[in-house]
């Protein structure tokens, strides 16, 4: 449990992966939010909710993917950062943060990669289909990201379809697909779309929608059936509810 200190249940057993760079903790915290904690780092990413975070290690970094409210919450950025944490986000994203935060932001844009705290960052596009100057999620607004940890490659998608920048990944170890309508896909979709780029580890997320929780059980079964070595994990991403 090292880089966990929180008195909340929903962090006592986060899942464990080995890297070069050591255990790599993950932690499901609700919707869009994870934290991640590795040698010491630790990575929060669309944190939404500051009591959620409430005895957890402050971040290293955090990602931001886009600028709706359960991925950008400014309140609780503000309640969970230190003078030395670092925020990595879209250009969309910088525009609407303080000017207290411009010392300590990094600005990346799909197709970017960079290096912070020995860990990579890839900024790769998350979209709606068709592309349309008037969908909820444009290409080339928001961020999703794909982090090199210690030899293992972590795939957060944010709000997009199953687009092919999504289908063509390589090598994902650990992957966080959305699947929520009208938002983002459809359970079939997003399947579909983990079929083909393969990842290890796959964690459903992001999956309440208009309609109420999407049925992340048949999305394991639809995995399952196309790629049984593909490992479907479920956790509880709604702990309120």
């Amino acid at each position: 449990m090292a880089g966990f200190y929180s008195v909340n249940a929903q962090f006592l057993l986060p899942d464990t992966i080995q890297t070069k760079m050591g255990p790599l903790l993950i932690q499901p915290v609700q919707h869009a939010s994870l934290v991640l904690t590795v040698n010491g780092i630790t990575i929060y990413a669309d944190p939404s909710g500051a009591d959620n975070f409430q005895g957890v290690k402050p971040p290293t970094f955090i990602i931001i993917t886009d600028i709706h409210g359960d991925h950008f919450d400014i309140k609780t950025i503000d309640a969970v950062k230190t003078e030395n944490t670092i925020l990595v986000v879209p250009q969309v994203v910088a525009d609407k943060l303080p000017d207290a935060d411009k010392a300590h932001l990094v600005i990346i844009k799909n197709g970017d990669k960079i290096m912070q705290s020995g860990i990579a960052i890839g900024a790769i596009p998350m979209y709606n289909l068709p592309e349309s100057p008037t969908a909820m999620h444009t290409k080339g607004r928001g961020n999703g990201y794909v982090l090199g940890i210690g030899g293992k490659n972590i795939y957060i998608s944010g709000d997009t379809q199953g687009i092919a920048e999504m289908r063509s990944l390589k090598d994902i170890d650990v992957a966080f697909v959305c699947m929520n309508l009208p938002y983002t896909m459809d359970i079939k979709e997003a399947a579909d779309a983990v079929l083909a780029f393969k990842p290890k580890i796959v964690y459903p997320y992001h999956y309440r929608g208009q309609g109420g929780f999407s049925d992340v059980n048949a999305f394991k079964a639809l995995v399952n059936t196309g790629n049984k070595k593909i490992e479907v994990r479920l956790r509880n991403w709604y702990p309120n509810k």
